[in-house]
């Protein structure tokens, strides 16, 4: 009598109150400091008069329209975006069908048979006793109609679930185009550095030449030494071992670039045969703090769309500890003719109201929920490293960005400084004070140096493009939205 008493109870509440068991979701806390602890450089740099970017199209702030035109391309072709959208389609469909299972469902169903009876049966022996004819027809129609009754909530937790996960997926479309967009930027740019040290290499190589062959000319009329000519050969050669190695990274470079833009891989490779300038990096504002990035980076609100589905998933798990209502309805007709399916006599009508409650089976249940519960756990484990992860992309790459900075405005004096020394040893050799052996050693300096300011030019867009990765893109646009 108590069991049911408390039966009758648990039903009342829920149908007065609509609950739906299991913990509602709450955005968990993150502990986040007010700004990041690179945001001052950042935004006190110079933009090396590069233009700010747009916060829908950040890449626009680089200044390349060659840049600008690929990204537009890989959006519109790129796989990876295309993988992304047909996982929306398939939550959405999800999320469809969890509407669905909160109402009633309908259904037709109309028969029509013919039988002839054999005498030799038992069944034919008995109807012919009776006088019943060997052929029978039977004719039937009906209209059905079911609805399971959401009394403790397990099918709205559902909906909510399939209603996280379709979020999510629409997120990550947002977080796809953005991690491509960020590929498409940091290949095109890096492309252009390979192309610029490519052409630096082979003034090595021609440089070098010259060197050795000047060495070699001294060396046969006895004016230098064969350890000179050997060390100088022997560099030559180093130096002609970084052309290939360039190249192989460029090929490589332009490959995946094709890639990205969804095309075989040797489709763009005209349009970039011509070398072009490292795009400028531009000025990066309106940072905001680490907070600010639970609401506009999309990979995080993946993992927290993610977070509330598993929360509602323990919702779904605990409504099977009560009991499930389901009332199913039917009229028609049937008859065993035609002319009288649509008689008085032949109406037919059933109500059903079904009970399922899986009383006997708790233990299973229990499993059921644990697992649901350490899906929540892990789903919360995740949310929290993506969210220090994201923090740690934020800072490594403001750090990348603000030291490169200072290497290339470094590397630039060094340069002006060893253009004027190459100039000064050019004058001194025309005027015959040093020989040409110096004059060919200043240039070879002056070519490293610029070798490694077209690396850290290269360096620099680079970490202005993991910048923006990292906060997000076009972060003022809600990717649920």
């Amino acid at each position: 009598m108590r069991a049911s008493t408390l039966t009758t109870a648990l039903l009342g509440a829920s149908l007065l109150g609509g609950c739906a068991v299991g913990p509602d979701y709450h955005r968990p806390a993150i502990a986040a400091p007010a700004a990041f602890m690179g945001t001052g450089a950042v935004e006190g740099r110079a933009a090396q008069n590069a233009p700010a970017a747009s916060e829908s199209a950040w890449w626009s702030g680089f200044g390349d329209p060659v840049l600008t035109d690929l990204i537009t391309k890989a959006l519109a072709q790129n796989l990876d975006i295309a993988q992304a959208v047909a996982r929306v389609t398939q939550a959405r469909a999800g999320l469809h069908e969890a509407d669905a299972a909160l109402l009633p469902s309908g259904n037709v169903s109309a028969s029509a048979a013919a039988l002839k009876l054999s005498r030799d049966t038992l069944q034919g022996r008995q109807l012919s006793a009776f006088g019943v004819g060997r052929n029978q027809e039977a004719y039937e129609g009906d209209v059905g109609a079911s609805w399971d009754i959401d009394l403790f909530g397990g099918l709205r937790r559902d909906r909510e679930a399939a209603f996280d996960e379709y979020q999510g997926s629409r997120a990550g479309v947002a977080a796809a185009r953005l991690s491509v967009a960020a590929q498409v930027a940091d290949t095109y740019i890096a492309i252009r550095g390979l192309q610029q040290r490519l052409a630096v290499a082979n003034e090595q190589v021609a440089t070098q030449q010259r060197l050795v062959d000047t060495i070699d000319l001294q060396y046969r009329k006895g004016i230098a030494a064969e350890l000179q000519l050997r060390q100088a050969e022997g560099v030559l050669a180093q130096v002609k071992g970084t052309v290939p190695v360039l190249q192989v990274a460029l090929d490589g470079a332009l490959n995946s670039l094709d890639v990205l833009l969804g095309e075989q891989p040797g489709t763009e490779r005209a349009l970039l045969a011509t070398p072009g300038a490292i795009p400028l990096a531009p000025a990066i504002t309106d940072i905001g703090s680490p907070a600010d990035l639970l609401q506009r980076r999309p990979d995080l609100i993946v993992a927290e769309q993610r977070l509330a589905a598993s929360n509602a998933r323990i919702g779904s798990a605990i409504s099977e500890y009560f009991p499930k209502i389901s009332l199913t309805g039917l009229i028609g007709t049937a008859a065993t003719g035609p002319a009288s399916l649509f008689t008085g006599g032949s109406f037919q009508a059933q109500g059903v109201a079904g009970l399922r409650w899986r009383l006997f089976d708790f233990g299973r249940v229990d499993a059921e929920i644990k697992n649901a519960r350490g899906r929540n756990a892990e789903a919360l484990a995740a949310y929290r490293l993506s969210v220090l992860r994201a923090s740690e992309d934020v800072e490594n790459s403001f750090s990348a960005l603000v030291n490169r900075e200072q290497q290339q405005r470094t590397l630039i004096d060094g340069e002006t400084a060893l253009t004027r020394a190459q100039q000064a040893s050019m004058a001194a050799y025309k005027g015959g004070v040093v020989s040409l052996i110096e004059v060919l050693d200043a240039d070879t300096r002056l070519l490293a140096t610029r070798d490694a300011l077209a690396q850290a030019r290269t360096e620099s867009a680079r970490a202005a493009v993991a910048s923006f990765r990292s906060l997000g893109g076009g972060w003022n646009a809600d990717p649920r939205s």
